[in-house]
């Protein structure tokens, strides 16, 4: 199953990466950053009328390479300038072909808040988005455990970042509920086979109560 491989990439990705910086040393630093209270991600996603969070991603496991030539920063300044409320990097390098580095220049390029898309496993991952500029994190609940989700949702809450708690199944809406998310995302995209059903999104809407920003995933491909 590719998402269970991409959970499997991730884990991996981080224990590299604590052999050269430690966890400890790593949140140490994100916690010398300001914490910005006010969690620009949700708030511009509360505004009134539609919200649409932009992508910039090079590749994916559903459609291969999607941009040969990848002018990452002018595309992110595009999204702002056609009225986008917030822009979803890739950073997972493997399947989607993203880098910390398309991060951490589009969080600098543009006003507009910015989340870190890839698959968190680890609270390493939070402090990493924290310190590239990041003003949210995703956490999908198919591949974290209750603690997890309520854990790493706490830790970037403290860090000042908003947690983007993206479900596919109304048992996953409730875990992502229990967790206390501020935001929720449901995933028309099932990341098992790749297969889409827009009506995950509709179906599972009345789930989440009106103060709970949500949020539409995947799969939306004109105005209607």
């Amino acid at each position: 199953m590719i998402l269970d491989d991409l959970a499997a990439a991730a884990r991996e990705r981080v224990a590299q990466r604590k052999t050269k910086k430690s966890y400890e040393s790593l949140l140490a630093e994100a916690e010398t950053l300001p914490v910005d209270q006010t969690f620009p991600f949700e708030r511009a996603l509360k505004q009134p009328g539609l919200s649409f969070i932009c992508e910039v991603k090079k590749a994916s496991p559903s459609k291969g390479l999607i941009a040969p030539d990848f002018p990452y920063l002018q595309i992110a300044k595009d999204y702002e300038e056609a009225g986008a409320a917030a822009i979803s990097v890739l950073t997972e390098p493997k399947w989607f072909l993203g880098s910390d580095r398309y991060l951490q220049e589009i969080a600098q390029t543009v006003q507009i808040p910015v989340l870190r898309k890839d698959f968190t496993v680890d609270p390493y991952m939070i402090c990493e988005a924290k310190l590239l500029g990041a003003s949210a994190v995703l956490l999908i609940c198919a591949i974290l455990t209750d603690r997890e989700l309520r854990d790493y949702r706490e830790l970037a809450q403290r860090l000042g970042l908003s947690a983007l708690v993206e479900a596919h199944t109304e048992e996953e809406v409730q875990r992502a509920l229990a967790s206390g998310a501020r935001i929720v995302g449901v995933n028309n995209r099932n990341l098992k086979d790749f297969t889409i059903d827009l009506s995950a999104g509709e179906r599972l809407r009345r789930l989440v109560p009106s103060d709970v920003a949500f949020v539409s995933e995947s799969g939306v491909k004109g105005s209607k």
